[in-house]
C-alpha cells in the first residue's frame, strides 16, 4: 500500500513496516489515486523535486512502478488536486484547489473536460462507471461521468469514502461510524478513531484507514493498528 504524505510517498506492507519516501521522491502528495497499472498524484514540489514539474502546484503527474519514478501529465505548476480519483480504464475525476468545478480526464489525464461545481470533499470513480461524491448535503451519485449527481437515498453523511467489491462503496460518517454499501444495502462495520485522512479496501476484501490510531487493518472482525506513528497527511 503507498501512502501520501506532505513530505513524500511511503509504502507499508500488512505487517506495519514503513519505508520510503518511494523512489526518494520528496514532493508533498497532497492528493494521491490510481489503479492495478498507473497511479496518479497532485500537490506540491518538495526540495529535491525536479524544476520540471511545475511550482508552485505539481498538476497531475503519474507513476507506472508503484512510485518509484514520476513524469508530469498535465496542470504542471497551475493546479493542486485535494480531490482525486481513478477507475480501472484511464478515466480520472478532480477538484483543485482552484475552483470548485469537477474535471474529468477520459484519457489518463493528458485532456480535461470541467464539468458543473460540486462541493465535494471526496469523490470515488468505481470500475463499472459509477462515481461518488461525499458533499454536504449527503452522498450524491453521478452516472454520467459528472454531468448530473442525485442523492444516494438513506445514505449516511459520509466524509471519506472509498471503492469497494460489486461496484460498492465504503465509508465512515461524521460520527466515526464505517459503513459499507453493497447491492443497495447500507451495513455499519466498525468504528474510527478520530479523524479518518485515508480509506481503502484491498483486493482481498481487507480495509485499510488511517485515523488518530495510527493505519489499522480490519480483516472480518479482527481490528489491528499496524503503524501507531502519526503521518503527515
Amino acid at each position: 500500500m503507498l501512502l501520501g504524505t506532505h513530505t513524500g510517498i511511503y509504502s507499508i506492507n500488512s505487517a506495519g513496516e514503513v519505508s520510503g519516501p518511494v523512489g526518494g521522491n520528496d514532493f508533498d502528495a497532497m492528493g494521491i489515486t490510481g489503479n492495478n497499472l498507473v497511479q496518479y498524484a497532485s500537490g506540491h514540489p518538495g526540495p529535491n523535486t525536479p524544476s520540471s514539474f511545475g511550482s508552485p502546484s505539481l498538476g497531475i503527474v503519474s507513476s507506472i512502478d508503484s512510485g518509484k519514478t514520476w513524469a508530469p501529465v498535465s496542470f504542471s505548476g497551475l493546479e493542486d488536486f485535494h480531490v482525486l480519483t481513478a477507475s480501472s480504464d484511464k478515466s480520472i475525476f478532480g477538484i483543485g484547489s482552484s475552483s470548485p468545478a469537477l474535471r474529468s480526464s477520459m484519457d489518463g489525464g493528458i485532456t480535461w473536460v470541467d464539468k458543473p461545481e460540486i462541493e465535494a470533499v471526496d469523490l470515488v470513480a468505481t470500475s463499472q462507471g459509477s462515481l461518488f461524491a461525499a458533499t454536504q448535503i449527503g452522498l450524491q451519485l453521478s452516472q454520467d461521468q459528472g454531468s448530473t449527481f442525485s442523492l444516494v437515498k438513506d445514505a449516511p453523511m459520509l466524509y471519506n469514502i472509498a471503492a469497494s467489491k460489486n461496484d460498492g462503496l465504503i465509508g465512515v460518517d461524521v460520527t466515526g461510524t464505517l459503513w459499507r454499501l453493497e447491492n443497495e444495502l447500507w451495513q455499519q462495520f466498525g468504528t474510527v478513531s478520530g479523524n479518518v485522512e485515508a480509506l481503502l479496501e484491498t483486493s482481498a476484501g481487507a480495509v485499510v484507514l488511517v485515523d488518530d490510531r495510527g493505519v489499522v487493518l480490519i480483516e472480518g472482525a479482527q481490528v489491528k493498528v499496524i503503524h501507531s506513528t502519526s503521518m503527515n497527511h
